[in-house]
């Protein structure tokens, strides 16, 4: 067993065992890939102040998001064809975050279905919908969300068109992939990955299959993917449907100031910062950057939470220190799940928590509710000026 003490140990583990369509679809993001980079290196550039002769004893990086107590402020993100990177995928990620104590949100476009996950998991986990234009789909994904006690559903906003990802073309990664030469050779080497996928009936989109009005196979879910995602929604659209969920909302996919303004104004419960991970709209602002003008803009009236980039606890610190008060992880707890199923998410967590932990102390602060920007050096230009 080699030593793991980074996400990228976890990371070389899961290219090596996972199949190469499926990683491509994890690690990339839309057209010049420009935005997923940003996520990642503008982390980098904020800096940390050292204080010293601070009692450190006690310290708690426990916490709340959307009223619900969590071991410390990372939730683990919505992250399609999760099951197809390990095999039940979501089921064991879910595990891994109930056991440690932090959110799993499952993903529409899930391996698993929401009834797999809440049949294998005790606790309330949360859902993210993509709006689709059957209504009818809507209304029972949101029923059946309902019906398996989710406790916050988390309505994505950024993908009401898809962003072309040009290595998801390449591997003929669709719904169902496409068996290209170079992709069958390529499964043809992932034994490991192969006998797991082998040993599990859950291999389509459990979500839809079964559910969706004429989707009754993976033969017939094609067509339906590429027609469904709903270019229609707008605001008065969110508002409907948080009167149809009638709990905890939180709003996916923020990055513009006014737009954080118009979700208080429909009352989501939190907003997550989010450019989808780089893979919608390339040349939009890292998440991290976008993040200080919309804590100015609505810090006070919703709840901040941020994804996009985050790779350690230092990056978790960062965003809470400059206001967010959540955080989520995808590809960070995906290599982890790649590269040893439950065990490698449970690790990822725990690096993360420690890289947390210690850092908020060498920070001179012993709760992450007392993290602020007094712990930052942050660039005076961080934000940009933009004409």
């Amino acid at each position: 067993m080699p030593v793991i003490t980074t996400i990228e140990d976890l990371r070389r583990i899961y290219v090596r065992r996972v199949p190469r369509m499926f990683y491509d679809y994890c690690e990339s993001g839309s057209w010049t890939e420009q935005t997923f980079r940003d996520n990642i290196s503008d982390f980098a550039e904020i800096r940390l102040r050292q204080r010293v002769a601070v009692d450190m004893e006690g310290r708690s990086t426990a916490t709340r998001m959307v009223g619900q107590d969590v071991a410390m402020p990372v939730a683990l993100a919505p992250v399609g064809l999760t099951g197809m990177q390990s095999a039940d995928g979501e089921i064991k990620a879910a595990r891994a975050a109930e056991k440690f104590g932090v959110p799993f949100t499952l993903s529409t476009m899930s391996i698993c279905s929401i009834e797999d996950v809440a049949a294998h998991t005790t606790k309330p986990f949360w859902f993210q919908l993509y709006v689709m234009r059957d209504e009818e789909f809507v209304a029972g994904i949101i029923q059946r969300a309902k019906d398996a006690r989710c406790s916050a559903l988390v309505l994505t906003l950024d993908l009401q068109i898809l962003g072309q990802r040009h290595k998801d073309l390449k591997n003929g990664l669709s719904a169902p992939p496409k068996m290209t030469i170079p992709t069958m050779l390529n499964l043809s080497t992932k034994w490991g990955w192969g006998l797991e996928m082998l040993g599990t009936k859950r291999r389509q989109f459990g979500n839809i299959v079964g559910h969706a009005k004429g989707v009754s196979d993976v033969s017939s879910l094609s067509d339906w993917t590429a027609e469904q995602f709903d270019p229609s929604l707008d605001w008065d659209k969110v508002r409907r449907l948080k009167e149809q969920w009638g709990g905890k909302l939180i709003l996916k996919g923020i990055l513009d100031a006014e737009d954080a303004r118009r979700a208080a104004d429909v009352g989501a419960d939190a907003i997550v910062v989010s450019n989808h991970g780089g893979r919608q709209l390339d040349g939009a602002l890292s998440s991290i950057r976008a993040l200080p003008s919309i804590v100015r803009a609505v810090g006070d009236r919703v709840e901040i939470h941020v994804d996009g980039g985050i790779r350690s606890g230092q990056d978790v610190l960062k965003a809470l220190a400059l206001g967010a008060k959540g955080t989520y992880i995808g590809r960070a707890f995906v290599y982890g799940l790649g590269a040893m199923g439950e065990a490698g998410v449970t690790r990822a967590l725990e690096m993360i928590h420690k890289e947390l932990d210690t850092t908020m102390a060498l920070c001179g602060r012993k709760s992450v509710e007392t993290l602020d920007r007094g712990i930052l050096l942050v660039p005076e230009d961080f934000e940009g000026k933009w004409a």
